[in-house]
């Protein structure tokens, strides 16, 4: 597959001053250079700040705690094969307290390093995305240990990082440097 970004991150002119600043701001967070993310999702100005703000209600202001948040997107991203997700949440992963073993084997929901809460988000987080649906036994299991208000959020962060990873690797977005 051609690596070449199908649209390229754009600077001040693309993005305009608000999601320049923005892309800027949160290049000094991730200590790096303005993500590529942001510099080609902001070329579509509006869209894209709407984007941020529900992205924030999940991750970092959702009700799951944020080492459960970052082991999902983890486990999203690996079974997605999309490499700037994983890039950037692997970064996040363990600022939030996910061990070095834990975030490397987020993908494999067989490990027996999960604890059984673990366990079950990684389950239904892996068949949300490839059947589309989560079992009776897999949302019964999840439901053990999430209230109905987390649960759907869960739902949603698992359909938000799928989404995004889709965009991602169709528009062939590049990890940064």
């Amino acid at each position: 597959m051609d690596e070449t970004p199908r649209i390229a991150p754009g600077g001040l002119r693309e993005l305009g001053l608000v999601n320049h600043g923005i892309s800027t701001i949160a290049g000094k967070v991730v200590g790096g250079p303005r993500p590529n993310i942001f510099t080609t999702l902001g070329r579509q100005r509006g869209l894209f700040r709407a984007w941020l703000w529900y992205s924030g209600r999940l991750m970092p202001g959702g009700k799951l705690p944020r080492r459960e948040t970052e082991l999902v997107i983890l486990h999203v991203a690996s079974t997605r094969e999309c490499a700037y997700e994983l890039n950037h949440h692997r970064r996040i992963g363990r600022r939030v307290g996910l061990t070095r073993e834990q975030v490397d084997r987020a993908g494999d929901r067989d490990w027996t390093g999960w604890t059984d809460r673990e366990r079950a988000l990684l389950e239904a987080a892996h068949q949300f995305v490839t059947t589309r649906d989560i079992d009776d036994a897999a949302w019964a299991t999840l439901r053990d240990h999430l209230d109905e208000a987390t649960a759907i959020e869960f739902c949603l962060l698992c359909g938000q990082y799928d989404s995004l990873a889709t965009t991602l690797m169709t528009l062939r977005v590049q990890p940064e440097a």
